[in-house]
């Protein structure tokens, strides 16, 4: 039998003794010192890496930004806030958390449709850059701009009219709550500037989870030229460009890495195009999952082992209450598995089919589907890998009432 460890993505942790090793604590340390199962780890020295590689790829011009929605562990936004250059946030909350890790205010932005007056409010005393959604955003902030005797900083969200192809989630194109339509965008300008809000730029995101360079590289080089063509009808010269990120992660067999090069290449294009045609213009990618993703895991135990009509079952303190998205019930149309293995037997001394299942009273509690496994006993750890986006605040933690998890970053 081989001794590598099955893998159907690229996994970057270490394996030392057959046991899988996360910033360099091996797991069955790791999980002592985290004091319970289950637990999210997040390993700060992949992130690292990650942002160091992107920007050896990146023209320096380009700004890079965290968007904390793919992940929000306040020790985690405090470790970006000191390698990226901007923070972009989704709620009030997040903002909360952005402003207390020490980012400057001037580099934070704050996107999503339905944003509240409070939040609105909240975000005009901080200073922050706002992403205006809708004509009803831009009312109100005429408002709460003269009650504060503070001129809001906007820009405007434009739902392109195009869609980025082969994209897991689209965010443009079509009828979507994201943005202003591109069509409607010359009214919302004018009354932005109607208003004296403080206009800055635009912010294009037309989708995440994509793979192909070359659908990236064309989104981008349509959303420059869509904001070239709205520039003219802007109340102030474009001072940032955000064009937002659609970077994806392998998750699934058959998936292959992205390859950032041809569009770190394409970033060098645009920025050419901008200095002669959005002079003073700022270009900003606004990435999450592709930051922190890969370098984080989700980590339970198992509690039994149960043989169902000849098909083995590992019960495990864990499950979809607190990682939806492996369980396959966020956005996945057909089910598929995440990597997963048993921590700390990678190979181990023999090998079977499981499947591996959460403590929660619906058949949808699944983490892994008749997988090739090491085989384990209660008390042997499971690890879902690509789990450092989406993760703990993607899920019902609450659902059934049973405990909550921990986080750590290590």
């Amino acid at each position: 039998m081989s001794r590598e460890p099955p893998r159907h993505v690229p996994i970057l942790f270490d394996v030392v003794d057959d046991c899988l090793v996360v910033g360099g604590i091996p797991l069955t340390r790791l999980t002592e010192q985290v004091g319970q199962t289950p637990f999210y780890a997040y390993d700060r020295g992949q992130i690292d890496a990650r942002v160091a590689s992107l920007r050896d790829v990146l023209p320096r011009e380009v700004s890079l930004h965290y968007a904390m929605k793919a992940n929000p562990m306040p020790a985690l936004v405090a470790h970006m806030v000191r390698r990226v250059d901007g923070i972009d946030v989704a709620s009030g909350r997040e903002l909360r958390v952005a402003l207390d890790s020490g980012v400057d205010p001037r580099e934070v932005s704050f996107a999503g449709p339905g944003k509240s007056e409070g939040e609105l409010r909240q975000a005009v005393a901080a200073g922050i850059l706002l992403n205006v959604e809708s004509m009803r955003e831009a009312e109100l902030l005429g408002e709460i701009s003269a009650s504060l005797g503070l001129p809001a900083r906007v820009a405007l969200r434009i739902n392109p009219d195009f869609e980025l192809k082969t994209s897991g989630m689209k965010m443009g194109g079509g009828p979507k709550q994201f943005g202003v339509d591109a069509e409607q965008a010359p009214d919302v300008l004018r009354r932005i500037g109607e208003l004296g809000l403080a206009f800055e730029g635009f912010h294009i995101y037309a989708g995440s989870q994509n793979l192909k360079a070359d659908s990236i590289c064309d989104a981008q080089a349509k959303s420059f030229d869509l904001a070239v063509r709205l520039a003219q009808a802007a109340p102030a010269p474009v001072r940032v460009l955000n064009l937002g990120g659609g970077f994806g992660i392998p998750y699934f067999p058959g998936e292959t890495r992205l390859d950032v090069a041809p569009i770190g290449d394409n970033l060098r294009g645009i920025v050419g195009r901008a200095a002669e045609l959005l002079p003073g213009a700022r270009i900003v990618v606004e990435l999450g999952r592709y930051l922190v993703g890969e370098a984080g895991i989700y980590v339970c135990r198992v509690v039994d082992r149960k043989i169902s009509r000849e098909h083995v079952l590992l019960v495990t303190d864990g499950g979809l209450h607190h990682h939806l998205a492996a369980s396959g019930n966020f956005g996945q149309v057909i089910r598929k598995n995440y990597p997963v293995t048993i921590g700390n037997k990678i190979v181990g001394e023999r090998r079977e089919t499981a499947s591996v299942v959460g403590p929660l009273c619906t058949p949808l509690d699944l983490l892994a589907d008749k997988m090739d496994l090491a085989a384990a006993e209660p008390g042997d750890l499971v690890v879902v890998f690509q789990s450092g986006a989406y993760g703990a605040t993607a899920s019902p933690q609450g659902f059934l009432s049973h405990p909550h998890l921990v986080e750590a970053l290590v």
